[in-house]
């Protein structure tokens, strides 16, 4: 007798259930490959996901190597602009004139 005979019916049933699951995973992997729509929103996903991540970075870098001082520098300055506004004000007209006056003189 061959082998094929000696089977039962329980393993011919079991590796037909087989054969049906590899040829619906084989058919599930063709139709993802084929739906172009899917995958190129796949990508963008993923592009977007790695420039937030180098966004990301960037500001953490960005933020490690400001030093503290420029930091409360910059919050002096305001605090002092708001508590005495005039000088600031003749300082930002002056600087207005002399942006003016040199784009004129092109």
């Amino acid at each position: 007798m061959t082998e094929q005979e000696q089977r039962s019916p329980e393993e011919i049933k079991r590796d037909i259930e087989q054969t049906r699951e590899e040829l619906g995973d084989t058919a599930a992997g063709l139709a993802d490959k084929a739906d172009v729509k899917a995958q190129a929103k796949a990508k963008v996903d993923t592009a977007k996901q790695s420039a937030q991540q180098k966004k990301d970075d960037l500001l953490g870098k960005a933020k490690a190597a400001t030093p503290d001082s420029v930091g409360s520098g910059a919050e002096s300055v305001a605090s002092t602009a708001q508590q005495n506004p005039l000088p600031f004000a003749v300082v930002a007209a002056f600087l207005a004139g002399v942006a003016v006056t040199w784009i004129l003189r092109r």
